[in-house]
């Protein structure tokens, strides 16, 4: 039997009864509204929150609301602006013959608007090529774009602009966005653009520090020595490395490329976010430049933004880090709704692809309350006393406060004397929340590999770290250390999690812009609809 002949949910297939309705009444209406009544799309922004499930969006809007430290003195989020003003539904994204997406897939469903295949980039069940709602809008005379503040070939913004059969071919990924010619490309990643002689510190190498002014590090993931900058420029291109490049492209076509695989992290971002010597752009400042030059297109564009990191953090299971990458992506989210909100011709879609590490906030037995005594009536004669510790807002405050990423941490641990004093140290140092000597052994332990796979990418190792429990759920080898700092925080930050991969908890689709056209998504929906609904925007049918 093949893939393609697994029977699929009506809602899947994309004949959705509320879409045909909306439809059908556009159509019996058609003589009767003015277009002042239903202005034309002429732009789609797909923003992609990525591992940024309800959970995500809750952790954000508890620390603008209700942290002494909060950034949003009293104003709300960008997200909040984007659903009070536009329309909200919530969205399936799992495979057609499965329970959970890898972002590829999902991101492939968003694109292509038919199912697809896990870990496959922008085919459909039986991995034939399908057009990317990219390719659409490229198709009609439109500009495009994409920005992640990840890898400019990682999973997400690879579905939009290749055809795959597996995401881990970024080399051919890169090869492919650049045959799609899609107008600006921003990101991280310049690892798999440039050509494997780098590596030998000759000339090649001293050619491309040159080129990028030494902002970047060079370090080729390529097996050939193809120079892809080269024939990006030779295209048309203008290449920029850094935020000085970045702000002086002016139209055209640009590629930029800021790092060598992911951008900074969220924590990197706050610190260094208003000091001028900052090289790397922001999401945001990619996100200006882009719109500032696709909206000179007169026959609009599409733009797919892709905040990646949070989904980094959640697979770290690090909320700390977690809370900045979404104060990333909401500044970013912020910018585009001022943008759109001075326009009626943009349609601006914000979701997920799926949410990352089954996070959440939990009451628990452990740091009891004190009783209070209460002024009113009810309680004369006794002390507010509840049974559990149902989390207290400081706990927001200590979580702004993380000075590195988990991930940053265990590099400084591995570059150094590799004990858990030093471990317990780097820690302690940098996070409101500290772990005990047992805890720093306890996260360096490690157990054999219960399910080892010869030659597998992340299941060869004999040992693993120790995981207590869910460890069939935890599959990145020595990253497991990242996710066993947080579990060991977890009971001073009131927050529990499931898994160090995805779960498929429904993620949200918010949609802002002409209210005909965003009130089709505010639906229960899966990510196959939301891509033909996306396409339809691009194609002017809605």
């Amino acid at each position: 039997m093949k893939v393609s002949d697994i029977k699929l949910p009506l809602k899947i297939l994309g004949v959705s009864l509320s879409v045909l309705t909306a439809i059908g009444c556009s159509q019996i209406q058609t003589e009767e509204v003015t277009e002042q009544d239903h202005p034309q799309v002429k732009n789609v922004i797909m923003m992609i929150g990525d591992g940024m499930g309800p959970q995500q969006m809750g952790l954000l809007e508890s620390y603008a609301q209700h942290a002494s430290s909060s950034i949003y003195k009293g104003q709300p989020t960008g997200l909040a602006k984007m659903i009070n003003n536009g329309t909200l539904g919530l969205s399936l994204h799992n495979p057609a013959h499965t329970l959970v997406a890898d972002s590829a897939c999902s991101a492939s469903q968003l694109a292509t608007g038919v199912p697809s295949l896990s870990e496959a980039v922008g085919l459909d069940l039986d991995g034939n090529p399908v057009e990317t709602v990219l390719e659409l809008a490229k198709a009609k005379g439109k500009a495009t774009g994409l920005i992640s503040d990840t890898r400019l070939t990682h999973a997400t913004p690879a579905a939009f602009a290749s055809h795959r059969y597996h995401r881990s071919l970024e080399n051919q990924i890169a090869e492919d966005m650049l045959a799609n010619q899609v107008d600006v490309m921003l990101s991280g990643g310049i690892r798999y653009w440039i050509p494997k002689e780098a590596n030998e510190k000759g000339d090649a190498y001293n050619a491309l520090v040159k080129q990028t002014g030494g902002t970047v590090k060079i370090k080729s993931k390529r097996k050939d020595n193809k120079n892809l900058l080269n024939e990006a420029e030779e295209m048309g291109y203008s290449l920029a490395f850094n935020r000085e490049g970045l702000s002086k492209a002016e139209n055209g076509k640009l590629l930029g490329l800021f790092a060598y695989s992911g951008m900074q992290d969220g924590i990197e971002y706050s610190q260094t976010k208003n000091d001028p010597a900052r090289t790397m752009p922001s999401l945001k400042e990619m996100t200006e430049k882009a719109l500032d030059i696709l909206s000179q297109d007169e026959d609009g564009f599409f733009l797919m933004i892709e905040g990646g990191r949070i989904d980094w953090a959640g697979h770290d299971n690090d909320a700390g880090t977690m809370l900045h990458e979404m104060l990333k992506f909401d500044e970013t989210v912020n910018y585009v709704y001022e943008w759109a909100s001075k326009r009626n011709d943009t349609l601006v879609l914000v979701t997920a692809d799926h949410e990352t590490g089954g996070f959440g906030f939990s009451y628990s037995r452990s740091n009891l309350p004190e009783g209070v005594k209460v002024s009113g009536t009810a309680f004369e004669g006794n002390e507010y006393k509840p049974n559990f510790n149902f989390g207290s807002f400081e706990i927001l405050d200590k979580m702004y406060n993380q000075k590195k990423s988990f991930a940053n941490i265990m590099a400084d641990y591995d570059s150094g004397d590799k004990t858990p004093e030093s471990l317990l140290t780097l820690v302690n140092e940098n996070s409101d929340f500290d772990i005990t000597i047992t805890q720093a052994e306890a996260i360096l332990a490690r157990e054999n590999n219960d399910y080892q796979v010869a030659g597998h990418k992340y299941l060869k190792d004999e040992t693993f770290p120790k995981v207590k429990d869910f460890k069939a759920f935890y599959v990145y080898g020595n990253e497991i250390r990242n996710d066993l700092i947080g579990r060991a925080l977890g009971e001073q930050q009131n927050v529990v999690w499931g898994t160090g991969t995805h779960t498929n908890t429904p993620v949200a689709v918010i949609a802002y812009g002409p209210e005909h056209v965003a009130k089709q998504f505010s639906s229960m929906t899966h990510h196959v609809e939301v891509g033909q609904l996306a396409k339809k925007a691009v194609a002017g049918e809605l």
